[in-house]
């Protein structure tokens, strides 16, 4: 056994996809018999209120620490603003996480043996470096996303000056790691190419507790409540950021409008949820439903009501993320059309498995064809679906996973 401290940015009962996939590995690492305590922050990403009462957060210096109880893990809240479009107030909020996790972690957790940090943000390395140099323990960093990688790439990140400090900084984090974990190989020769040694590397994907993913009838309660239960349904749920590239979805709605019986349905927050929303709304299509986000619990209903999903990859990306969703998509038994590069991890990861097809970023023909296919030959296409939820069960199962990061911590804690 372990004493393990989880360091993450998003935690239950935030609503975001990335706290769930931490939660369920503390879960996990808990079930294998370590000592596990998380410090994270206040939930503000997606609000999510069925999550909050079942995990309530209560004072504990103030409003500025605040503690929970997740199912015997006690976890550590750091209030921060609720995320929105002004950077600025979110870089001060990462900034008091940053001070204050190492504060809280310095004086309020026991000595681990080892700190488990997924990023991003990239900075949530150095706040393990130093904290593992205070506690003298070594620390885990799991890459969910390259960066500065993926911020130049989408244009959000332009400073010469400023990439070149972050490279810098990625390469220390690297460095002072005893072990690096990524989700995709892609990924994993990216670092290589950055001069990781492969010792420090593995590859470990998102796993997802198929047994628990188990699609809702077609006709069910959230169906019937949007018009949706006779209707081929094509769904986007997650997050509406820079890198999804909606208004290709958009536009291929526009393109789809001949079949009445296609509906696009959009769901979730993010930074341009409101442009998303503002854009859909100008073209007035029928077509086309654009919902907020639901909670983790209305997943089935979600799933259930869909016929294909769509996982978005902005062009360029490939070897700097894989979009987790894709693998509740595929326990869900739900065929993929995605957009994504061909030679990245989710293309291939699609093509092995056989559970949907790939379009180019960036064009709505492309897609639009794609999804009138998937209407027009139905019944392949629920074969897709079948065989990626086959897929996730003999690859991706959420134990088998979990377990190699049971014997990663054990060997960074007996190194």
């Amino acid at each position: 056994m372990s004493r393990v401290l989880i360091l993450t940015l998003v935690f239950p009962p935030d609503g975001v996809s990335t706290a769930q996939i931490v939660g369920d590995l503390a879960l996990d690492l808990q079930s294998h018999g370590h000592d596990v305590t998380v410090v994270t922050t206040t939930p503000h990403y997606n609000r999510d209120d069925i999550a909050r009462a079942r995990q309530p957060l209560t004072r504990f210096w103030g409003r500025v620490l605040q503690r929970s109880d997740y199912s015997g893990i006690i976890t550590y809240h750091i209030l921060v603003p609720q995320k929105g479009p002004n950077v600025a107030l979110r870089l001060f909020g990462w900034a008091v996480f940053h001070v204050m996790s190492t504060i809280v972690s310095a004086s309020l957790v026991g000595r681990p043996d080892v700190i488990l940090a997924p990023s991003p943000p990239l900075t949530i390395g150095v706040n393990a470096w130093l904290i593992s140099l205070l506690r003298r323990c070594p620390y885990i960093y799991n890459v969910q996303e390259i960066y500065p990688d993926i911020a130049v790439k989408l244009g959000a990140l332009r400073n010469r000056r400023a990439i070149s400090l972050l490279l810098r900084l990625e390469r220390f984090i690297y460095d002072h790691a005893r072990f690096i974990t990524v989700i995709g190989p892609s990924m994993k020769r990216n670092l290589e190419d950055k001069g990781v040694p492969p010792a420090k590397l593995s590859v470990i994907p998102n796993g997802v507790d198929v047994a628990s993913f188990s699609a809702a009838p077609k006709d069910n309660d959230f169906a019937r409540k949007h018009g949706l239960q006779d209707r081929f349904v094509v769904t986007y749920a997650g997050n509406m950021g820079p890198s999804t590239g909606l208004e290709t979805v958009i536009d291929a709605a526009e393109l789809l409008q001949d079949l009445p019986a296609l509906a696009i349905m959009l769901i979730g927050g993010g930074i341009r949820a409101d442009d998303i929303r503002a854009l859909a709304e100008t073209r007035k299509l029928h077509n086309l439903h654009i919902l907020p986000h639901h909670p983790y619990e209305f997943m089935s209903y979600v799933y259930g009501s869909s016929d294909v999903c769509l996982a978005l990859q902005a062009g360029g990306t490939g070897s700097d993320v894989l979009p987790s969703k894709v693998y509740r998509i595929m326990a869900f038994g739900r065929p993929i059309v995605a957009t994504a590069d061909p030679d990245s991890d989710l293309a291939r990861l699609i093509e092995e498995a056989d559970c949907g097809a790939v379009v180019p970023p960036g064009d709505p023909g492309a897609m639009a064809a794609m999804l009138r296919h998937s209407y027009l030959h139905q019944a392949e296409w629920r074969k897709k679906g079948r065989s990626g939820r086959a897929c996730v069960e003999q690859h991706y199962a959420r134990a088998s996973t979990s377990a190699r990061y049971d014997e990663l911590i054990r060997a960074a804690a007996s190194a």
